[in-house]
Protein backbone atom coordinates (compact mmCIF):
# COMPACT_ATOMS: atom_id res chain seq x y z
CA UNK A 1 0.00 0.00 0.00
CA UNK A 2 0.80 3.85 -0.60
CA UNK A 3 2.11 5.83 2.48
CA UNK A 4 -0.38 8.26 3.30
CA UNK A 5 1.57 11.72 4.74
CA UNK A 6 -1.37 14.41 6.32
CA UNK A 7 -0.17 17.63 5.27
CA UNK A 8 -0.92 20.95 7.10
CA UNK A 9 1.44 23.31 6.14
CA UNK A 10 1.53 24.42 2.24
CA UNK A 11 5.10 25.15 3.04
CA UNK A 12 6.35 22.01 3.46
CA UNK A 13 9.38 21.29 1.23
CA UNK A 14 8.03 17.67 0.34
CA UNK A 15 5.25 19.73 -1.93
CA UNK A 16 8.17 21.03 -4.10
CA UNK A 17 7.43 19.31 -6.88
CA UNK A 18 3.53 20.46 -7.18
CA UNK A 19 4.51 23.99 -6.04
CA UNK A 20 3.48 26.79 -8.93
CA UNK A 21 2.12 24.39 -11.50
CA UNK A 22 1.24 26.55 -14.38
CA UNK A 23 4.62 28.32 -13.74
CA UNK A 24 5.90 24.86 -14.22
CA UNK A 25 4.10 23.58 -17.21
CA UNK A 26 6.51 26.43 -19.26
CA UNK A 27 9.52 26.42 -16.94
CA UNK A 28 9.83 22.56 -17.61
CA UNK A 29 10.03 19.87 -14.66
CA UNK A 30 13.39 17.90 -15.26
CA UNK A 31 12.49 14.59 -16.17
CA UNK A 32 8.99 14.99 -14.43
CA UNK A 33 5.92 15.39 -15.55
CA UNK A 34 2.24 16.18 -13.80
CA UNK A 35 -1.14 14.09 -13.99
CA UNK A 36 -4.19 15.85 -13.04
CA UNK A 37 -7.93 14.41 -12.12
CA UNK A 38 -8.98 11.06 -11.15
CA UNK A 39 -9.64 9.65 -14.73
CA UNK A 40 -6.18 10.32 -15.33
CA UNK A 41 -4.33 8.96 -12.23
CA UNK A 42 -6.37 5.82 -13.02
CA UNK A 43 -4.79 5.00 -15.99
CA UNK A 44 -1.17 6.50 -14.95
CA UNK A 45 -1.19 3.99 -11.83
CA UNK A 46 -2.54 0.90 -14.42
CA UNK A 47 0.19 1.70 -17.41
CA UNK A 48 3.14 2.75 -15.25
CA UNK A 49 2.49 2.55 -11.31
CA UNK A 50 6.53 2.17 -10.61
CA UNK A 51 6.71 5.51 -12.64
CA UNK A 52 4.79 7.30 -9.90
CA UNK A 53 7.17 9.65 -7.99
CA UNK A 54 4.01 10.70 -5.82
CA UNK A 55 0.39 11.68 -5.61
CA UNK A 56 -1.25 14.93 -4.02
CA UNK A 57 -4.58 14.77 -3.28
CA UNK A 58 -7.13 17.01 -1.15
CA UNK A 59 -8.34 15.31 2.44
CA UNK A 60 -12.02 14.94 0.95
CA UNK A 61 -10.30 12.73 -2.18
CA UNK A 62 -8.77 10.35 -0.23
CA UNK A 63 -11.39 7.51 1.00
CA UNK A 64 -12.68 7.86 -2.63
CA UNK A 65 -9.66 6.69 -4.62
CA UNK A 66 -8.47 4.08 -2.22
CA UNK A 67 -9.09 1.15 -4.91
CA UNK A 68 -6.76 3.52 -7.74
CA UNK A 69 -4.14 4.35 -4.73
CA UNK A 70 -3.75 0.43 -3.83
CA UNK A 71 -2.25 0.19 -6.97
CA UNK A 72 0.78 1.75 -6.84
CA UNK A 73 3.92 0.70 -5.37
CA UNK A 74 4.25 0.02 -1.71
CA UNK A 75 6.03 3.59 0.22
CA UNK A 76 4.80 5.27 -2.53
CA UNK A 77 3.88 8.82 -0.60
CA UNK A 78 0.36 10.00 -0.65
CA UNK A 79 0.20 13.70 0.52
CA UNK A 80 -3.58 14.66 1.43
CA UNK A 81 -4.00 18.31 2.19
CA UNK A 82 -6.75 20.48 3.10
CA UNK A 83 -8.26 21.99 0.06
CA UNK A 84 -6.82 25.68 1.16
CA UNK A 85 -3.47 24.05 1.29
CA UNK A 86 -3.40 22.50 -1.72
CA UNK A 87 -4.52 25.54 -4.00
CA UNK A 88 -1.77 27.46 -2.05
CA UNK A 89 0.50 24.77 -3.33
CA UNK A 90 -0.61 24.58 -7.08
CA UNK A 91 -0.71 28.20 -7.38
CA UNK A 92 -4.79 28.41 -8.30
CA UNK A 93 -8.02 26.63 -7.26
CA UNK A 94 -7.71 23.33 -8.26
CA UNK A 95 -11.25 21.71 -8.30
CA UNK A 96 -9.90 18.35 -8.91
CA UNK A 97 -8.64 18.09 -6.01
CA UNK A 98 -6.27 15.07 -7.27
CA UNK A 99 -2.54 15.57 -8.77
CA UNK A 100 0.50 13.01 -9.20
CA UNK A 101 4.36 13.47 -10.49
CA UNK A 102 5.94 10.81 -12.43
CA UNK A 103 8.94 10.11 -13.92
CA UNK A 104 9.41 10.54 -17.51
CA UNK A 105 9.60 6.70 -19.49
CA UNK A 106 12.67 7.18 -21.77
CA UNK A 107 12.37 5.36 -24.88
CA UNK A 108 14.28 4.37 -27.75
CA UNK A 109 12.92 4.42 -31.02
CA UNK A 110 13.98 1.79 -33.03
CA UNK A 111 14.15 -0.64 -29.98
CA UNK A 112 10.11 0.42 -29.34
CA UNK A 113 9.51 -0.55 -33.25
CA UNK A 114 11.31 -3.55 -32.88
CA UNK A 115 9.60 -5.27 -30.34
CA UNK A 116 6.08 -4.33 -32.40
CA UNK A 117 3.72 -7.72 -33.17
CA UNK A 118 3.84 -8.75 -36.80
CA UNK A 119 0.24 -6.70 -37.70
CA UNK A 120 0.78 -3.65 -35.95
CA UNK A 121 -0.71 0.60 -36.73
CA UNK A 122 2.38 3.41 -35.55
CA UNK A 123 1.46 6.94 -35.81
CA UNK A 124 4.38 9.15 -36.88
CA UNK A 125 3.84 13.19 -35.99
CA UNK A 126 5.80 15.96 -37.55
CA UNK A 127 5.34 19.56 -36.50
CA UNK A 128 2.44 19.16 -34.15
CA UNK A 129 3.38 22.37 -31.91
CA UNK A 130 -0.59 22.56 -30.54
CA UNK A 131 -1.08 20.76 -27.07
CA UNK A 132 -5.01 20.32 -27.74
CA UNK A 133 -3.92 18.28 -30.62
CA UNK A 134 -1.12 16.16 -29.64
CA UNK A 135 -3.50 15.50 -26.26
CA UNK A 136 -6.53 14.75 -28.70
CA UNK A 137 -4.25 12.69 -31.46
CA UNK A 138 -3.09 10.65 -28.67
CA UNK A 139 -6.95 9.88 -27.29
CA UNK A 140 -7.49 8.82 -30.87
CA UNK A 141 -4.23 6.57 -31.15
CA UNK A 142 -5.54 4.77 -27.46
CA UNK A 143 -9.06 3.94 -29.29
CA UNK A 144 -8.25 2.57 -32.14
CA UNK A 145 -5.29 0.19 -31.01
CA UNK A 146 -2.54 1.93 -32.52
CA UNK A 147 0.73 0.52 -30.82
CA UNK A 148 3.14 3.12 -30.82
CA UNK A 149 3.55 6.95 -31.55
CA UNK A 150 6.24 8.44 -32.83
CA UNK A 151 7.42 11.89 -32.85
CA UNK A 152 9.90 14.23 -34.69
CA UNK A 153 12.11 16.78 -33.12
CA UNK A 154 9.81 19.62 -33.45
CA UNK A 155 6.36 18.23 -31.89
CA UNK A 156 5.65 19.35 -28.60
CA UNK A 157 5.67 17.05 -24.82
CA UNK A 158 2.78 14.80 -24.82
CA UNK A 159 3.57 14.80 -21.18
CA UNK A 160 3.06 19.18 -20.59
CA UNK A 161 0.20 18.80 -18.28
CA UNK A 162 -2.84 20.15 -20.70
CA UNK A 163 -1.97 17.64 -23.17
CA UNK A 164 -2.17 14.12 -20.39
CA UNK A 165 -5.67 15.93 -19.78
CA UNK A 166 -6.59 16.26 -22.88
CA UNK A 167 -5.91 13.11 -24.23
CA UNK A 168 -7.57 11.38 -21.06
CA UNK A 169 -4.51 9.63 -19.78
CA UNK A 170 -3.82 8.61 -23.26
CA UNK A 171 -0.10 10.01 -23.27
CA UNK A 172 0.70 7.72 -20.16
CA UNK A 173 -0.78 4.47 -21.91
CA UNK A 174 0.12 4.87 -25.19
CA UNK A 175 3.98 4.02 -25.82
CA UNK A 176 5.85 7.42 -27.49
CA UNK A 177 9.51 8.52 -28.76
CA UNK A 178 11.09 10.92 -29.90
CA UNK A 179 12.87 9.83 -33.75
CA UNK A 180 14.63 13.07 -33.95
CA UNK A 181 14.15 14.77 -37.37
CA UNK A 182 11.08 13.90 -40.00
CA UNK A 183 13.62 11.96 -42.29
CA UNK A 184 15.16 10.23 -39.22
CA UNK A 185 11.72 9.32 -38.30
CA UNK A 186 10.89 8.05 -41.70
CA UNK A 187 14.16 5.90 -42.33
CA UNK A 188 13.43 4.34 -38.95
CA UNK A 189 10.02 3.01 -40.01
CA UNK A 190 11.48 2.12 -43.03
CA UNK A 191 14.01 -0.29 -41.49
CA UNK A 192 11.10 -1.88 -39.02
CA UNK A 193 9.50 -3.03 -41.87
CA UNK A 194 6.24 -0.46 -42.18
CA UNK A 195 4.47 1.28 -44.91
CA UNK A 196 4.22 4.71 -44.10
CA UNK A 197 1.19 7.02 -45.57
CA UNK A 198 1.07 10.54 -45.24
CA UNK A 199 -2.35 13.09 -44.81
CA UNK A 200 -2.89 15.39 -47.45
CA UNK A 201 -5.49 17.38 -49.62
CA UNK A 202 -2.99 16.13 -52.27
CA UNK A 203 -2.69 12.47 -51.44
CA UNK A 204 -3.16 9.64 -54.28
CA UNK A 205 -5.35 7.49 -52.85
CA UNK A 206 -8.50 8.36 -51.38
CA UNK A 207 -9.26 7.05 -47.51
CA UNK A 208 -12.21 4.55 -48.57
CA UNK A 209 -9.94 3.52 -51.07
CA UNK A 210 -7.40 2.30 -48.81
CA UNK A 211 -5.88 -1.30 -47.53
CA UNK A 212 -3.64 -1.29 -45.16
CA UNK A 213 -0.74 -3.28 -45.08
CA UNK A 214 0.14 -5.48 -41.66
CA UNK A 215 2.50 -2.97 -40.65
CA UNK A 216 1.56 0.50 -41.14
CA UNK A 217 2.41 3.85 -40.11
CA UNK A 218 0.28 6.81 -40.53
CA UNK A 219 1.71 9.96 -40.87
CA UNK A 220 0.07 13.69 -39.88
CA UNK A 221 1.05 16.90 -39.93
CA UNK A 222 0.68 20.83 -38.58
CA UNK A 223 -2.14 22.55 -39.57
CA UNK A 224 -1.28 24.68 -42.31
CA UNK A 225 1.72 23.80 -43.19
CA UNK A 226 1.12 19.86 -43.27
CA UNK A 227 3.94 17.04 -43.77
CA UNK A 228 7.26 18.40 -45.46
CA UNK A 229 7.80 17.94 -48.78
CA UNK A 230 10.35 15.50 -48.40
CA UNK A 231 8.21 13.39 -46.14
CA UNK A 232 5.20 13.25 -48.79
CA UNK A 233 7.78 12.46 -51.33
CA UNK A 234 8.35 8.83 -49.59
CA UNK A 235 5.43 8.24 -48.21
CA UNK A 236 2.10 6.75 -49.92
CA UNK A 237 0.30 10.18 -50.15
CA UNK A 238 -3.62 9.72 -48.86
CA UNK A 239 -6.54 12.35 -48.85
CA UNK A 240 -10.05 12.32 -46.67
CA UNK A 241 -12.71 13.15 -49.47
CA UNK A 242 -14.98 16.12 -48.87
CA UNK A 243 -17.80 18.25 -49.66
CA UNK A 244 -17.51 21.45 -51.43
CA UNK A 245 -13.75 21.97 -52.40
CA UNK A 246 -13.40 21.95 -48.36
CA UNK A 247 -9.73 20.74 -47.91
CA UNK A 248 -8.69 20.73 -44.68
CA UNK A 249 -9.76 19.27 -40.92
CA UNK A 250 -8.57 19.93 -37.48
CA UNK A 251 -5.47 17.51 -37.32
CA UNK A 252 -6.45 15.74 -34.27
CA UNK A 253 -10.26 14.89 -35.84
CA UNK A 254 -7.64 13.71 -39.35
CA UNK A 255 -6.07 11.39 -36.99
CA UNK A 256 -9.84 10.07 -35.69
CA UNK A 257 -10.86 9.72 -39.03
CA UNK A 258 -7.77 7.61 -40.06
CA UNK A 259 -7.20 5.52 -37.52
CA UNK A 260 -10.66 4.31 -37.40
CA UNK A 261 -10.73 3.25 -41.18
CA UNK A 262 -7.22 1.54 -40.29
CA UNK A 263 -8.04 -0.20 -37.36
CA UNK A 264 -11.50 -1.58 -39.10
CA UNK A 265 -9.70 -3.23 -41.29
CA UNK A 266 -7.08 -5.46 -38.93
CA UNK A 267 -7.09 -9.12 -39.48
CA UNK A 268 -8.52 -8.32 -43.40
CA UNK A 269 -6.32 -8.90 -46.63
CA UNK A 270 -4.48 -6.28 -48.02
Amino acid sequence: MPTIVRIRDAGDPRLEAYRAVRERDLAGREGLFVAEGRVVLEKAVAAMPEAIASVLVTDARLESLAEILAGLPAGTPVYAAGQGAMDEVVGFPIHRGILAVGRRPDRDPATLLAGMPPEALVVGLVGIANHDNMGGIFRNAAAFGAAAVLLDDTCCDPLYRKAIRVSVGAALTVPFARAGTAAALMAGLGRAGFETLALSPRGAVELADLRRAPKVAVLFGAEGPGLPEAVLAEARGVRIAMAGGFDSLNVATTSGIVLHHLAAQRNRPV
